[in-house]
C-alpha cells in the first residue's frame, strides 16, 4: 500500500493530468455528436479487430474437429457412391455409412514407411471398430493398401508400396483389367501388369480399381498412365502407372468393407476345388 502512496506522490502532476485530461475528452464526445460519432465508430473498429483475431485463433484450434467431421460426411458420400440403391436420405442419418453392399469407415494414419521394398501403415482403428483383415484403405486421392492385422485399437495397413501387395486394376476408359504391383523403384509409381496388348492404352489415361475382388469397389482411382511397354512374353503391356496418392503425405483415410465378401469367397473356394 505504502508503494501505491508513494507511486501516486511522485507521479501527481501526470496523474493528475490524465484525469483532467479524460473528464475533457469525455464532456467533448458527450456535448459534440461529430466527436461522439466518431469515437463510437473508433471502438467498433477496435473491438471488431480484437473480435476477428479472437475467432480466428478459435478457428485454427477447431480445425481439426472440424476436418474430422468432414471426413465422416465424405464417408457417407462415398458409401452413396458405392451403393446407388440407397437413398440419401438413409444415409445422411447414419453416424457411419453402413449400407448397402459396402460399408465406410473413417480412420487415421498414425505411422506410415514408404522407403522399405514391403511397407506398412498403422491407423488408429481395428477389432473393437469391427475392422478385420482384407478391408481396403483409400482416400480422397486413391487407394491406399488392405488391412493386413488387428489388434483391439489399431491395425496394420499392407501398402500399395510393397511386394507382396496384388490388387486389381483396369484402364478407367474400358473394362480391360491388369494386376497391380511394385518394383520398389519409386513410392510414386506402380506397375499394372497382364494388360493385353490389344487395350486402348494411352499416356496420360487413368487407372482405377477393377471391381474383380471383393476388396475395393470399382472405380476407385490409382493413379495415371506414364509410360507403357509390351512384356516378354509379347503379348500384353507393362504398365508404368503414376499415383495420384502422395504416399510420404497420408492423413485420415477410409476403410471399406464389402459385406458380401465371405459370401464371394466361399464361391470363389468352391470354383477352385
Amino acid at each position: 500500500m505504502q508503494q501505491i502512496l508513494n507511486f501516486i506522490i511522485r507521479h501527481k502532476t501526470f496523474l493528475m493530468f490524465l484525469l483532467l485530461f479524460g473528464i475533457s475528452l469525455t464532456l467533448t464526445i458527450q456535448s459534440h455528436s461529430y466527436h461522439r460519432s466518431k469515437f463510437i465508430n473508433s471502438a467498433n473498429f477496435i473491438s471488431g479487430g480484437i473480435y476477428k483475431s479472437t475467432n480466428s485463433l478459435s478457428q485454427f484450434f477447431n480445425l481439426k474437429h472440424e476436418n474430422e467431421l468432414l471426413v465422416e460426411e465424405n464417408s457417407r458420400l462415398r458409401a452413396l457412391i458405392f451403393n446407388q440403391d440407397t437413398s440419401i436420405d438413409s444415409i445422411a442419418e447414419l453416424p457411419m455409412a453402413s449400407t448397402g453392399h459396402y460399408k465406410i469407415k473413417v480412420a487415421e494414419v498414425f505411422k506410415n514407411s514408404y522407403s522399405k521394398p514391403n511397407n506398412y501403415l498403422l491407423i488408429n482403428k481395428g477389432a473393437n471398430d469391427s475392422i478385420h483383415q482384407d478391408f481396403g484403405v483409400f482416400n480422397a486421392k486413391g487407394i491406399i493398401g488392405i488391412i493386413d492385422n488387428t489388434s483391439s485399437n489399431y491395425a496394420t495397413v499392407l501398402s500399395i508400396l510393397n511386394t507382396k501387395s496384388r490388387i486389381n486394376a483396369k484402364l478407367k476408359n474400358s473394362n480391360h483389367i491388369g494386376s497391380l504391383r511394385w518394383n520398389t523403384k519409386s513410392p510414386e509409381y506402380v506397375q499394372m501388369e497382364d494388360v493385353l496388348k490389344y487395350a486402348p492404352v494411352n499416356v496420360g489415361d487413368t487407372i482405377v480399381t477393377g471391381g474383380r475382388s471383393s476388396i475395393f469397389p470399382k472405380g476407385i482411382a490409382i493413379g495415371s498412365i506414364d509410360s507403357f511397354e509390351i512384356d516378354d512374353s509379347g503379348d500384353s503391356y507393362i504398365v508404368q502407372v503414376k499415383l495420384f496418392n502422395d504416399m510420404s503425405n497420408l492423413g485420415f483415410v477410409y476403410i471399406v468393407e464389402n459385406v458380401d465378401a465371405k459370401e464371394i469367397q466361399q464361391l470363389e473356394n468352391l470354383i477352385d476345388e
